[in-house]
């Protein structure tokens, strides 16, 4: 084989392997952007989801500060009206 052959083959594989280095780079931004994309998703949601369970949660105590109140309420009057001095004037 020739020199000049021998160089163009060189060339041609320094050529080939430049495109197949561009195709695995271009394949890796895009493995990232869609990796940077779902995370982004699930942290949105895990947001979202937390949210609703801090909303959920505020409800549940404000009903039980309620009825711990009301029954409170409910004991004193008992115990007010079992020593006669519930009356209503």
């Amino acid at each position: 084989m020739s020199n000049l052959q021998q160089s163009y083959n060189a060339g041609q594989t320094k050529g080939q392997a430049h495109e197949k280095a561009e195709q695995w780079t271009e394949s890796a931004k895009e493995t990232a952007h869609s990796a940077r994309d779902k995370t982004a998703n699930a942290a949105q949601s895990t947001k979202e989801s937390a949210q609703h369970g801090q909303q959920q949660a505020s409800g549940f105590i404000q009903q039980t500060g309620e009825s711990v109140k009301n029954m409170a309420q409910g004991a004193v009057d008992g115990v007010k009206n079992t020593l006669g001095i519930n009356e209503k004037k």
